[in-house]
């Protein structure tokens, strides 16, 4: 996919007007816990956006979402300084040696932000006479209209098109249907971010990509990731799995008993099974690291397991890794050094324990020389920035490799067969 081919109207385009103009912005910076920021990259990913607004002449006003402070079975909104947004607008400040106004609003417990009220047209005021450089609203989550589906929804979306007159979208990894992603684009003229653009841009690379194509996939869940594994399956020439999705893939195949995967998991991966011994496309990974204790990585209590061996057994512990040896297998060196495209969305081990298995992997996929390299999702980023940072910094370097800022949009991407069935990137089409 070029840049000629995008769908969506981007802050890019030549007639974009924002002087002087209050610039809702629409960010992923959902990377504090514990009320510190874990891992810049998500923010960093933005700035290019925030310069290009103020080069034009806006007033950026940015919003994230931060964790889930919303209940789901009671509904309850609990707003804790563990989800605040304020360690971001710190870090933006010492980053770019700005002012970044964090505006606050009346909360009621359980209930969160009522209403954005008009406590912030001070605050506007103040942008608009250079007092501050950017505002940076609550945690939008923290609002009870962002995920609401009653009328205050609608009156979340009156009051942000009230203070706003355009609206950017830089957020691919926040996917999710909700009044800042979606509700406000079709009330402000919309545009997608410079971020966005470029997500957009290199999930073509995944979706039409130079062949061979080699994925890799892991998870805790399987059930959450049927639809994404097999539209994957269809692109690639080779797939690996890691994580639980391995483990129930490897129960489903051979009749295992492997502690930690289910039977309602296992049924439903039969059918991955069923499809594969036709095409033969999943590369197994010959070693795996079997525990009887998933907490603590004592010694003597993990152990090397051969496949060999765990077919013949028929049963094991909890399977927590992958080990290195199993990247050295032919065929599996080959589903490698083979491809011109490697997309990987995995943590093959269960973290911090075990890193074994997922450092071997990084290191694999970097050891491939001509490939466009794609990697996406926070754990991903998180695990190859702390397990192989020289491989991860030589990627930044390299036009052939792209990190993704969202795991669950790129894979949600990937199961629509489009970035444009997303519904935050829809609502920005010409």
């Amino acid at each position: 996919m070029s840049d000629s081919t995008i769908l969506v109207k981007t802050l890019l385009d030549e007639n974009v007007d924002l002087k002087g103009k209050i610039v809702l912005v629409r960010v992923d910076h959902n990377v504090v816990k514990k009320g510190m920021v874990k891992g810049s990259y998500r923010v960093d990913a933005t700035i290019p956006t925030l310069y290009n607004i103020v080069q034009k002449g806006g007033l950026p006003v940015l919003m994230t979402h931060v964790g889930r402070p919303k209940d789901k079975k009671t509904g309850e909104i609990n707003c804790s300084e563990n989800d605040s947004i304020k360690p971001v607008a710190s870090y933006l400040e010492a980053k770019l040696s700005i002012k970044v106004y964090c505006h606050e609003f009346p909360i009621i417990p359980g209930k969160g932000i009522p209403t954005l009220d008009d406590s912030i047209f001070e605050s506007l005021d103040r942008l608009r006479k250079n007092k501050i450089d950017m505002i940076y609203l609550p945690n939008t989550r923290w609002f009870a209209g962002e995920q609401a589906k009653d009328e205050t929804r609608k009156t979340f979306t009156d009051e942000l098109a009230r203070i706003g007159d355009v609206y950017i979208n830089d957020a691919f990894g926040s996917w999710d249907t909700h009044v800042s992603t979606v509700d406000i684009a079709s009330r402000l003229p919309s545009y997608a971010g410079v971020l966005m653009k470029k997500e957009i841009v290199n999930m073509g690379r995944v979706l039409d990509p130079q062949k061979p194509f080699t994925g890799i996939i892991a998870g805790a869940k399987y059930d959450t990731k049927i639809g994404t594994i097999k539209a994957l399956y269809q692109r690639v020439d080779k797939l690996i799995l890691g994580g639980l999705m391995y483990n129930t893939f490897l129960a489903a195949k051979y009749n295992l008993d492997i502690k930690g995967v289910s039977a309602e998991d296992i049924a439903l991966a039969k059918e991955l099974v069923e499809i594969d011994k036709s095409q033969e496309k999943i590369v197994e990974l010959g070693y795996l690291i079997e525990t009887d204790d998933m907490e603590i990585k004592k010694s003597g209590s993990f152990r090397k397991l051969s496949l060999k061996k765990l077919k013949q057994r028929g049963q094991c512990g909890y399977i927590v890794d992958v080990d290195p040896e199993s990247f050295n297998d032919p065929l599996v060196k080959e589903a490698f050094s083979s491809a011109k495209t490697i997309f990987a969305n995995a943590v093959m081990g269960y973290m911090p324990y075990f890193p074994d298995g997922s450092r071997s992997l990084y290191q694999t996929i970097f050891s491939v020389k001509g490939a466009n390299k794609l990697l996406g999702g926070g754990d991903t980023l998180m695990e190859l920035r702390s397990l192989c940072p020289g491989e991860y910094l030589d990627g930044w370097d390299r036009e052939a490799c792209y990190y993704f800022t969202g795991g669950g949009s790129v894979l949600k991407a990937i199961e629509h067969g489009t970035p444009y069935g997303l519904a935050p990137v829809k609502a920005l089409l010409k």
